[in-house]
């Protein structure tokens, strides 16, 4: 396994010696995922985060009715997990599965905590992506209630570019909180008119 792209990844925030990389590199688990593989349900205990080298995932909520809502998407060089569920090591509330063949390296909890005792400046790295993530999430809470769907569609479209070319537009209508009808009607729309 190649840990260049998670040394990249950890290397945007904080500087590793050699043996701080050794350390960290040893406390990874690499995990294959299948194309519709799942590697968290919900009601399971959240013990890892997860770091996705190659492929991509999709973490979402399934209602009592069956109906799933798309809470993010995880693509190469991002982390993901059931953040809440994993501090507070609970049952997930969500289900993180493979959109399609995946590799990851993941980190158990309990290796998490040792790291942020031998290499304390992996509290900061942490902090920095859960500061990431809240931020994100807050913005995409206030778009949802102040935004049109189309305008969120298009934002969508221009900070995830990668993410839209991986994805159905069902997830995409999921994640957006709309049906995949009424996406089909965004994009269809060419009068430029906005439809709330």
């Amino acid at each position: 396994m190649e840990y260049d792209i998670i040394l990249r990844n950890i290397s945007k925030h904080i500087s590793l010696d050699k043996q701080e990389a050794a350390y960290f590199i040893s406390l990874l688990k690499e995990k294959k995922v299948p194309r519709k593989g799942m590697i968290l349900r919900e009601e399971q205990l959240c013990k890892e985060i997860s770091f996705v080298v190659s492929g991509a995932l999709r973490a979402f909520y399934l209602d009592k009715t069956g109906r799933q809502s798309t809470i993010m998407f995880a693509i190469p060089d991002w982390w993901v997990t059931d953040m809440f569920c994993f501090i507070n090591q609970q049952p997930a509330m969500l289900n993180i599965e493979a959109l399609e063949d995946s590799m990851l390296l993941q980190l158990q909890k309990e290796d998490l905590d040792q790291l942020y005792i031998k290499v304390p400046k992996f509290e900061r790295f942490f902090r920095i992506i859960m500061q990431n993530a809240y931020i994100r999430e807050q913005l995409r809470v206030i778009q949802t209630l102040s935004l049109s769907a189309e305008e969120r569609y298009r934002i969508f479209l221009d900070k995830y570019p990668q993410v839209a070319k991986l994805v159905t537009q069902k997830q995409i209508a999921s994640y957006l909180g709309i049906t995949p009808e009424f996406l089909s009607m965004i994009r269809a729309n060419k009068t430029g008119k906005t439809i709330s």
